[in-house]
């Protein structure tokens, strides 16, 4: 008797499978990169004064989100899935990180679309961006974003909605059921909607390039004149480039009246050759990161929406774990790319490292020829 009882007990649970050991070693990737990435940026753009502009603020708010997600949210999945893919905290603890997870995705879709538009205003409409576009402006937009996003994510937390734990996703986040069992349709569109836009700016701004790809730079070229009096087509014009370039005589032209004097703030009210490849290459940096979020959170939306729609089914597992698994990867790539595209940025990192500075050649001694 003593031995069936013994025979009918429960054996010590077994070492964890491969596929455990993998899974941790790739999100521990995730996490390191992801901190390091973000945070070498975020220190980067903070410290260097020549990136205080209004692109590098919102990469900045957008790095700083990505950190806090890898460093807060993360954490909690290593421990499920060490854990056998279970929950071991409080229901309340899995709500605020449902929550976290929700208002990190809605913050990135909203900063994109709203880094679109600027991009959009910085080509077809510079002078406007230039001298509205300041600090306080882009504290103003950032609030906005935050603002929107909480307002997204915060109704599920009076259960308007389910934030619970997905044995499948071995994470906490937003139940997606059928549509006629919660309001997770209104979710899921509103998402569409924030990336469908912002491809839409990014597509008009493409447009405006390709209408103006033959723009000539503005000629500063000094015009002979007797008190600011020229003739023909674009007089006007040459009188203020004339007088902004240093080359003015007598009294200030009427059409420069409301401009500071400052010549670097009047510089940059305008638009050169120069400044027009800068700003086409930020907007290629930022678009590459929003193609890289609509390509890393599709495959997860796809899944959501396919449970909003169709009762009753059943997603393959493996397509569940890479789409989830895709969706954890976006917070570490934003940096890779902002290092490989951005010549500013690189040139920052590469003067703050200590491997990659390059030292002043020696002066040469002095010599005479016998």
């Amino acid at each position: 008797m003593a031995n069936a009882s013994e025979a009918d007990e429960p054996g010590p649970p077994g070492p964890p499978p491969a596929s455990t050991y993998a899974k941790l070693l790739l999100l521990g990737v995730i996490i390191c990169v992801s901190l390091a990435g973000n945070l070498a940026l975020a220190l980067l753009v903070l410290k260097e004064r020549g990136l205080h502009r209004a692109p590098y603020y919102f990469l900045l708010d957008l790095c700083l989100a990505d950190a806090v997600r890898a460093a807060v949210c993360f954490p909690f999945v290593l421990v499920s899935i060490r854990q056998g893919s279970a929950w071991t905290h409080s229901p309340l603890g899995c709500k605020v990180l449902a929550f976290l997870a929700v208002l990190f995705c809605f913050h990135a879709a909203f900063l994109l679309f709203c880094i679109s538009v600027t991009r959009y205003m910085a080509v077809a409409h510079h002078r406007f961006y230039a001298k509205r576009m300041t600090l306080w402006a882009c504290v103003a937009v950032i609030c906005m974003v935050w603002t929107l996003s909480v307002a997204m994510a915060f109704p599920p937390v009076f259960d308007v909605g389910t934030y619970k734990f997905i044995r499948e996703e071995e994470q906490c986040i937003f139940e997606h059921r059928h549509l006629k069992a919660n309001d997770t349709l209104g979710f899921m569109l509103m998402l569409a909607v924030l990336v469908g836009a912002t491809h839409a700016v990014y597509g008009k701004l493409l447009c405006f390039e390709y209408r103006h790809r033959k723009m000539k730079p503005v000629q500063m070229v000094p015009a002979i004149s007797q008190n600011w009096t020229f003739h023909g087509p674009g007089a006007t014009g040459q009188a203020a480039a004339n007088w902004i370039a240093g080359f003015g005589r007598g009294p200030m032209p009427p059409t420069l009246l409301g401009v500071r004097q400052n010549g670097h703030a009047a510089n940059r009210r305008l638009l050169g050759m120069e400044e027009f490849k800068a700003e086409k290459r930020l907007g290629k940096m930022f678009y590459v990161i929003t193609v890289l979020f609509l390509l890393l959170w599709s495959p997860y939306i796809g899944a959501c929406y396919w449970r909003v729609f169709v009762k009753a089914c059943s997603i393959p597992h493996r397509y569940l774990a890479t789409a989830v698994w895709m969706s954890f990867a976006q917070a570490a790539v934003n940096p890779i790319v902002c290092f490989l595209l951005n010549k500013e940025l690189k040139k920052g990192l590469a003067a703050h490292v200590p491997c990659r500075r390059t030292e002043p050649p020696l002066p040469r001694e002095p010599y005479c020829v016998m």
